[in-house]
């Protein structure tokens, strides 16, 4: 079976002295750490590096370096950066256009790989040998760089270069929840039949597509099924490898060295976001331009006796959404999230419900298309659900527990793939 070879290609690299290591009492060390396992296949090679600020390595003195900088000091010759959503060095808005240019520090050029251009060409990689994929994920589907990732493996493999995944924790990857994506709903924000919450790591992921067989391009599906179970050298070619992190299970508790993106500005808010995301796709303001976002929630219609806070033009949110004005609502950050306690290992539905039945103007609530005669597919929210079933529901008073029952079936069968390319316990 397709997936079989696959996992057996994968299981290749990361085994070894720091496998049979205990997890709870060793540091936990991401793909990009584990450099004597990787650098002997960079060796002599025109390497692209697909990273943003997030891409660091851990020194001895437990600080970091740029993964980019580390190989260069390290004699790899990376000749080309490519930069996904927020830019090489992560304070673009979600969204803002990026262009192309050289980074000032070492002077290689970066490609902007987001907007109308998320998939390099065959052109940007033929002075290319390998690529290596180093980006910090959070473990929802709307975040994009696991469709960043789909899109590396398809143009890697359809022009036959080799693709290296430093693997990272996932921070959300101590469940799975919510609606799995429908088809006729695959936006960049939601390439796949998958839940919001996956419970993967990127590299896990990258396994699955390739096992699954989801890649658009029927070569690359090809060669991600292709055999080869010897462990590579710098000799050996590779389709696709993962690098696996060290002393990492799904339960860990991993707090990232730094934000993944603007408005994720620490571990809180990365525990929140599956649940507060939803309000992207509503006249709300999630806390963009506060030094709260997916914090808080609010609008200018709601109670004035509640939390009251106003978004305000700031680097990361440039306009965020009921910019000056002041938003009554809810602040999330007290208590602090505990990752341990079972009743946070899902989604809480709870924001959203409570928000729509506070809302005075429900006609106002959901964000309506730009566009004339929109269908319910062009509808944000439903572009971040998946589906368009969570706002029927949302909008017929449908309990949190009805919400959950009809997401059974779909996290269900998510799960049995799942468990097909996990890497770790």
């Amino acid at each position: 079976m397709r997936y079989s070879i696959v996992f057996l290609l994968m299981m290749t690299i990361g085994l070894g002295v720091l496998a049979q290591q205990s997890a709870a009492t060793k540091k936990i060390l991401a793909g990009a750490d584990r450099m004597h396992v990787y650098l002997p296949l960079l060796k002599n090679k025109k390497v692209a590096v697909f990273a943003n600020h997030t891409s660091l390595v851990q020194r001895a003195d437990s600080g970091y370096t740029h993964l980019v900088d580390t190989l260069l000091s390290q004699g790899i010759n990376v000749v080309k950066i490519f930069a996904p959503e927020h830019g090489f060095r992560g304070i673009a808005d979600a969204g803002e256009h990026v262009d192309n240019t050289k980074d000032a520090k070492t002077g290689v050029p970066i490609v902007s790989l987001y907007g109308n251009h998320t998939k390099p060409t065959p052109q940007e990689l033929s002075d290319v040998d390998v690529v290596v994929f180093d980006i910090q994920d959070v473990g929802a589907r709307f975040y994009t760089y696991i469709s960043s990732l789909q899109d590396l493996m398809e143009a890697t493999q359809e022009i036959d270069k080799p693709l290296l995944v430093l693997d990272r924790p996932n921070p959300n990857a101590f469940y799975v929840d919510g609606p799995v994506l429908e088809d006729g709903y695959q936006t960049f924000i939601g390439k796949q039949k998958v839940p919001v919450v996956y419970g993967m790591t990127i590299g896990e992921y990258g396994m699955m597509l390739g096992g699954e067989g989801w890649l658009a391009s029927e070569k690359a599906n090809k060669k991600m099924a292709y055999n080869r179970t010897l462990k590579p050298t710098a000799d050996t070619p590779f389709h696709m490898l993962v690098i696996k992190c060290g002393n990492y299970t799904h339960q860990s508790k991993y707090e990232l060295p730094v934000a993944p993106s603007p408005n994720l500005k620490d571990m809180q808010a990365i525990y929140l976001y599956p649940s507060t995301c939803f309000f992207e796709g509503t006249d709300f303001s999630l806390g963009r331009g506060t030094g709260m976002p997916f914090k808080v929630y609010g609008h200018p219609l709601m109670p004035k006796n509640l939390f009251s806070f106003t978004p305000v033009s700031m680097q990361g949110a440039a306009n965020p959404p009921q910019k000056n004005n002041v938003c009554y609502g809810y602040n999330l950050s007290e208590p602090p999230f505990d990752m341990h306690d079972p009743k946070n290992h899902k989604i809480n539905l709870s924001y959203i419900l409570s928000a729509y039945k506070e809302f005075p103007d429900k006609d106002l609530f959901f964000l309506k298309p730009a566009k004339a005669n929109p269908t319910h597919k062009d509808y944000f929210f439903n572009k971040l659900a998946g589906n368009d079933q969570l706002m029927w529901q949302i909008m017929n008073g449908k309990t949190e527990a009805e919400i959950r029952k009809s997401w059974e079936p779909g996290l269900t069968a998510f799960k049995k793939i799942r468990a097909k390319y996990l890497l770790y316990e």
